[in-house]
């Protein structure tokens, strides 16, 4: 169904090509809201044009206080030179970091200091984000070495005076980066709130390597037994101010008014190779290729048109989305581009397919599936019979961090999956460079989003027909599997559960594959769309997914009775709710902005009391989780706290009622959720 365009594809994407472009995106300095990152927008808005695409490059405001869908604008910052010295020791003085070399030395969007710059004592720090590092301390003109997130060291240390800051973290990457094994800097950003954040809020910052940071450390000891002080010149050449937000956009017409996506971001510091020069490189091999096809003829003219946007990370999704709300109800699918050149070899790394939340119907993660398995199964044995993997990839369950989050949002409704590189050992820090990327896989990724792209935007009733085949396969294949992992894990479990565990383990997944069922007989509805006229079969195919997961659940009972021995399986016996399930049950929030909240930018409006409690929530949460945004997803204005927390348990497995119910009291105090009180 889609074998002879992918070949064609095949045939037709260049790699090395892709890497071109790839380096020339590399030679600038792309920070959201930059000259920087105008420099690379327009690089690529002439490889469009190039191409025959017609593209234009949009301007969004970009001052700190436009905000589109709640989601604000930074100012435009601009960089021209920074240096820091160590002066003392003088023995031991030198350059510690220099925005000439290396451009994330510097912490992006750092204040200027004097034109002389300034000397200021070090104060040495573990941490660095919790009060009790700074008891007893005087930090007045003085700069903090510390390994915490930056921008808790910024609010704890220039409250006490502090000019500055040197970061000299490094996150761990498990199991491609463990701790201290990279020597290099750390992608790290400073994010003001808005221009009428205080100025004595606002300070420079520079990044060195965690092992820089340990010479450094060791130093400040040996002086501070001589009864001396570890001090730094510092020297910034820079500026924020109100200028603009970019977003590259290119289209392909086609013959009605609907879409097909793909986007990457542009956005990151020099030279951030393949996050994401990588994806947006692809993104203009996949545009130029299928362009040159259409002009050749041979590829006729599509039934939906192609959209390629370029844009910086979240911002320029926000914006532009804000600004095109006419085009969202055309989209019938999306794929987002997210570090995707990665020498696997030389990263750790496996590519991803990023699929939808189950609260987001999508039949597009099927689809491509099916599209990276042949793609990856390019290599053939020696009989030239079976093909076998050529590269590391796997589907991965939905999580946030890129452009897709904000499309895949029920309130916005695009199915966007992400193909994206992970775990890789040289992610956001200055080893990011041009050798770390495979241009072969730059064109096994090209090849794949042009397949994906082009179906899509070709798809009609004889299409439609087929995936949904397809997709009764797939759901038969994945609730086997999800039983089959119940019961494994009930197997091993010591010691052995009671008949009462039991029955509450085979309720509980009774919930995790109907709400997999739901998801799927959802999806289903995405077809007719495809097709542009009814199925017939539709029906029957929902029939065999809803016997699949009665089937599923008809074999976990069996399975139970056999392993441990049982007559009969009880039900499951009534729990009583507790505190916090009895206030999420009459608690039923609606969103104030259309997408994903954004409770960063808010944080302010919170008393200090609030703010505390948000960081200690955070941390028992977990920033990287993605349980909150699964909750902000299921929330539709209709259904209870706890309902939505009954949802995120059978789709994540995670249940904490009571950090739910706090984390959305405190959303409501930001004015990004409105609660009813039932």
């Amino acid at each position: 169904m889609f074998k002879e365009t992918l070949s064609l594809f095949r045939q037709t994407i260049s790699g090395p090509a892709a890497l071109q472009d790839l380096a020339g995106i590399i030679a600038h300095h792309r920070i959201q809201s930059s000259p920087g990152f105008r420099q690379a927008a327009h690089f690529c808005l002439e490889r469009l044009r190039d191409a025959g695409i017609a593209a234009q490059v949009l301007s969004f405001p970009g001052d700190g206080v436009t905000t589109y869908w709640d989601y604000p604008m930074p100012q435009e910052w601009s960089a021209r030179a920074a240096v820091l010295r160590l002066v003392a020791p003088e023995k031991e003085a030198g350059v510690l970091a220099d925005y000439r070399e290396e451009r994330i030395a510097l912490v992006q969007r750092s204040m200027a200091t004097p034109p002389d710059g300034l000397e200021a004592e070090v104060v040495v720090l573990e941490e660095g984000v919790e009060e009790s590092e700074y008891e007893g301390l005087d930090l007045t003109g003085k700069v903090v070495l510390a390994r915490g997130e930056v921008e808790r060291v910024r609010e704890l240390a220039l409250a006490r005076g502090a000019v500055g800051i040197l970061f000299d973290g490094m996150r761990e990457a498990p199991p491609v980066r463990p701790l201290l094994s990279l020597e290099a800097r750390q992608y790290t950003s400073f994010w003001w709130e808005s221009t009428a954040e205080a100025v004595p809020r606002r300070c420079f910052g520079f990044v060195l390597s965690p092992q820089q940071g340990e010479r450094l450390r060791r130093l400040a000891w040996a002086e501070a037994r001589e009864g001396r002080a570890l001090r730094v010149h510092a020297t910034v050449d820079a500026s924020s101010y109100a200028g603009h937000v970019e977003v590259v956009e290119g289209s392909i017409p086609g013959e009605t008014s609907e879409e097909v996506w793909l986007m990457a971001h542009l956005c990151h510091p020099q030279p951030s190779a393949n996050d994401n020069a990588s994806g947006s490189a692809v993104l203009l091999e996949v545009a130029r290729t299928i362009a040159g096809l259409l002009e050749s003829g041979r590829l006729p003219r599509p039934r939906r048109g192609l959209r390629f946007l370029l844009v910086p990370e979240m911002t320029g999704t926000y914006a532009y989305l804000a600004t095109h709300e006419d085009l969202i109800p055309q989209v019938v699918a999306a794929l987002n581009l997210d570090m995707v050149g990665e020498d696997q070899g030389k990263c750790g790394s496996c590519l991803l397919l990023t699929g939808a939340p189950l609260s987001a119907p999508s039949v597009s993660d099927d689809l491509l599936a099916l599209i990276l398995e042949a793609v990856a199964g390019e290599s053939k044995d020696l009989a030239g019979e079976e093909g076998y993997p050529i590269f590391r990839w796997a589907p991965a369950a939905f999580s946030g961090g890129s452009d897709h989050y904000i499309l895949t949002d029920p309130t916005v409704g695009i199915p966007c999956p992400m193909l994206l590189q992970w775990p890789d050992r040289f992610y956001h820090t200055s080893a990011d460079t041009i050798d770390k990327v495979d241009p072969a896989m730059l064109a096994h990724v090209g090849v794949a989003a042009a397949t994906y792209l082009w179906w899509f935007a070709t798809a009609g009733p004889r299409e439609a027909r087929w995936l949904g085949q397809h997709l009764v396969t797939a759901a038969e294949i994945a609730l086997a599997r999800m039983r089959r992992a119940w019961l494994d894990e009930l197997a091993g479990r010591e010691p052995t559960p009671s008949p009462e565990e039991l029955a509450g383990a085979l309720a509980a997944l009774q919930g995790r594959l109907g709400l997999r069922v739901e998801h799927r007989l959802a999806s289903l509805q995405w077809l007719p769309r495809l097709a542009g006229e009814a199925l017939p079969g539709l029906e029957g195919w929902a029939t065999e997914v809803r016997a699949a997961g009665e089937r599923e659940m008809a074999r976990a009972r069996a399975g139970l009775a056999d392993l441990f021995g049982l007559d009969e399986i009880l039900a499951a016996p009534e729990r009583p709710r507790d505190v916090w399930e009895e206030r999420a049950a009459g608690m039923v929030p609606r969103r104030v902005h259309r997408g994903p909240v954004n409770p960063q930018h808010r944080r302010s409006r919170l008393s200090p009391e609030d703010q505390a409690a948000w960081r200690e929530l955070m941390k028992k949460v977990g920033h990287f989780s993605t349980a909150p945004l699964l909750a902000i997803y299921w929330t539709d204005g209709r259904r209870t706290l706890l309902e939505i927390a009954d949802r995120v348990e059978q789709e994540c497995g995670r249940r904490d009622v009571e950090a739910l119910v706090r984390y959305y009291e405190l959303l409501e105090k930001m004015g990004l959720v409105e609660m009813e009180n039932r």
